[in-house]
């Protein structure tokens, strides 16, 4: 099984918009606890408890996230909005064909159904060419295709 987990870039703009959000929230809560004469121990409680989610996400999306899983009868997709088939057998799959969707570099799995699943390829954390190559080694061998020769 071939695990494709979210490229660093995307990691840390996702860290950096929690950390932007938990800002936002400790300013409201230091807003309402001034106003209510209470206790500043609150605010450091929802700052802490923020740091620790985001470190807790930051461990998540680092060594547990993926956004494509490959194995010998399929795969699945997760982590894209808008990809379309979520997860489908090797041998539901027509072609594999690369496109630009809205200015985005895509691997489309085009199934035979006529649906099909877009992955933007940017927000992998391999190369490009690499994970198309990959893509394609892993639908010849679900569908049980040789290279001409062997």
């Amino acid at each position: 099984m071939t695990y494709y987990r979210l490229a660093p870039a995307v990691v840390a703009r996702l860290l950096g918009s929690a950390l932007v959000v938990l800002a936002l929230v400790a300013f409201v809560a230091t807003i309402v606890v001034a106003v209510a004469h209470g206790s500043a121990d609150i605010v450091i409680g929802i700052a802490l408890a923020g740091a620790v989610v985001i470190v807790a996400g930051a461990w998540w999306l680092r060594r547990k996230a993926w956004v494509v899983r490959c194995d010998e009868q399929g795969y699945a997709v997760r982590l894209v909005r808008g990809a379309g088939v979520r997860q489908a057998p090797w041998t539901e799959v027509r072609d594999a064909v690369t496109t630009t969707t809205r200015g985005i570099a895509c691997l489309v799995l085009r199934l035979g159904n006529g649906t099909s699943t877009s992955i933007p390829v940017g927000l992998l954390a391999i190369d490009r060419e690499e994970f198309v190559r990959q893509m394609q080694r892993h639908l010849g061998e679900g569908q049980k295709v040789r290279p001409l020769g062997l």
